[in-house]
């Protein structure tokens, strides 16, 4: 489901005009974004987690030129879906 489909759906089971929805849906994103960039988790009772999670350093290799290479520790976004969602999905 694309972005413009969910946009579609809550427009259509809500009756509210599609461009307030896509504005909402646009301000949803942005502010998952921007708490999950100053690291902050964000929680949706009923839904899951949005997390940042530390990855932590490790050594790879480059098969091209046959090297090692250190990947730096780092973070990167994670969702953890509740118990009831996961369920549904079964």
């Amino acid at each position: 489901m694309t972005k413009i489909e969910i946009v579609k759906e809550v427009s259509k089971s809500t009756g509210i005009e599609g461009n307030t929805v896509m504005a909402v849906v646009e301000g949803f994103m942005t502010a998952v974004k921007g708490s999950m960039a100053k690291g902050e988790n964000v929680y949706l009772r009923g839904f899951g987690t949005f997390e940042v999670k530390t990855r932590k350093a490790k050594t790879g290799r480059n098969i091209t030129k046959n090297t090692t290479v250190v990947i730096p520790e780092h973070k990167v976004p994670t969702f953890k879906p509740c118990p009831d969602f996961k369920s549904q999905v079964k």
